[in-house]
């Protein structure tokens, strides 16, 4: 007696090959995405007002001589970049080796989703220390 052959499905034969991702991994990788997306557009604007910070105050040491007047340089190059986190009387302004340095520091929080926040410390100066 010949038997008849028998022919398996192709998703029966490459089963052990298959690759891929599968649904559920997709999902979580899209939150994944999500997520860190979310985060980065949150934290983006602190980062660009720290770097305004940061040239307002190279700025204003580079044009002024006494604390008064770099307190207003700064005061006006803030409202016109429109700085929020720190005003002319919030920097330290200290004289390092007859160079004038001036540097600032603030906490910056970020609300993400619900009681969850994320807390940044930016800090900087005018020279390198």
């Amino acid at each position: 007696m010949i038997s008849a052959p028998t022919f398996a499905p192709s998703c029966f034969r490459n089963a052990s090959r298959q690759r891929g991702i599968s649904v559920v991994g997709l999902v979580v990788l899209v939150m994944l995405i999500g997520f860190v997306a979310i985060l980065g557009l949150r934290v983006l604007p602190t980062v660009v007002e720290y770097r305004a910070v940061l040239s307002a105050v190279k700025r204003a040491q580079a044009n002024a001589n006494t604390v008064i007047e770099i307190q207003k340089a700064f005061d006006r190059s803030a409202a016109i970049e429109d700085i929020t986190a720190v005003s002319g009387k919030d920097l330290d302004i200290t004289k390092v080796n007859d160079d004038i340095v001036v540097a600032f520091a603030y906490t910056k929080k970020i609300p993400l989703f619900g009681p969850v926040s994320l807390t940044i410390d930016y800090a900087g100066s005018s020279k390198a220390l």
